[in-house]
């Protein structure tokens, strides 16, 4: 073989090995790992956060303002301490709700006001209406306009506590009043009440029990029983108690009065096993001598027929109360139920 084949061989070599070289396939690329699966979504618990004031929940299905009030309060019926403090009327699940664990603002001061706690006075209900005689139509109406409005009906030891700084009460707070002890009251009014669950206090006068328009002391005891009605003094024959009698002296003014405010007070305990706790001026009108005369009864308030509400600082012997009449129509009641005062800003 000459040398003239050399070139010729190492050209088909390498062409051998070129095409070796391209029959053989590549390695593998590396495979990226599949991603891995998202985490499950974990489930918030009902506390997101407390401390000693609040508790910061989640809420759950089927949760309302008073279980949560009656889960971390203790006590349902201050669903309300919720409601206030986050501006709602109820809640949706997975709704995120502080729950103030103590009472917020006892003397109900506000940046731009103050609360006031109206108290309505009735006297007697009946199918004419008068000055002083509501309908039992009108009187549904009322009751159902507090029920649909979000008034919540107190009674007076809780105004009491209120005005002590005990207590705070709900922003739309009022008391229900009814004076002398017609029969009425207990066929017309007491019913209505029972149906809304409101509380009232009926101020008799115990000179009136036996005449044939007035309460029985069954029906009384029949209302004090069920919670809803409590029955206090409103004088012994609703005599004006700052008034004297033409040639009164002294002392036998202050021996009368004295009977006219001791008489009930004694009264109401024996035959209903009452404690007094509000009494009810007659007229509305009031002396020193009379709330002294209350001190010594262990009597802690007195209520007057001066329209208005009543504040932190009312002074309790001398509360007010807005009369609800007759021949007023919806809006006339609207306008006694002031809750809040503004105050000027500066």
């Amino acid at each position: 073989m000459g040398t003239d084949a050399l070139p010729g061989r190492a050209a088909l070599a390498l062409c051998l090995a070129l095409l070796a070289a391209c029959a053989t396939p590549p390695p593998p690329a590396p495979v990226a790992p599949p991603p891995a699966a998202p985490p499950p979504p974990v489930e918030p618990g009902p506390v997101l956060g407390r401390d000693d004031d609040f508790v910061i929940v989640s809420v759950r299905p089927g949760e309302t303002l008073a279980s949560l009030a009656q889960r971390y309060i203790g006590d349902a019926g201050k669903a309300w301490w919720i409601a206030q403090f986050n501006n709602v009327t109820s809640l949706r699940p997975g709704q995120i709700v502080v729950v103030p664990l103590t009472q917020r603002n006892p003397l109900g001061v506000h940046v731009g006001g103050y609360q006031t706690v109206p108290v309505l006075c009735y006297h007697r209900f009946g199918a004419k209406p008068s000055k002083l005689n509501v309908t039992p139509a009108a009187f549904e109406q009322q009751m159902d306009f507090l029920a649909r409005n979000g008034y919540t009906v107190i009674t007076m030891p809780r105004l009491a506590r209120f005005l002590e700084g005990k207590e705070a009460l709900p922003a739309k707070s009022v008391a229900i009043t009814i004076d002398d002890g017609y029969r009425s009251t207990y066929e017309i009014a007491y019913p209505i009440l029972k149906r809304h669950g409101f509380p009232a206090t009926v101020f008799l006068y115990s000179d009136f029990v036996g005449a044939s328009d007035a309460m029985t002391w069954a029906q009384m005891k029949e209302m004090q029983a069920s919670g809803l009605v409590s029955i206090q003094p409103h004088s012994k024959t609703h005599a004006n108690l700052t008034l004297r009698l033409p040639g009164e002296t002294d002392a036998r003014y202050r021996e009368r009065i004295r009977r006219e405010v001791n008489a009930p007070v004694s009264v109401l305990k024996d035959r209903l096993g009452v404690q007094s706790f509000t009494f009810a001026y007659p007229y509305g009108d009031v002396n020193e001598y009379v709330v002294d005369l209350l001190h010594k009864d262990s009597v802690a308030q007195g209520v007057t027929v001066t329209a208005g509400g009543n504040p932190f600082y009312a002074y309790p012997y001398m509360l007010r109360r807005s009369m609800v009449f007759g021949d007023q129509d919806l809006e006339g009641f609207k306008a006694k139920l002031v809750t809040f005062v503004r105050t000027a800003s500066r």
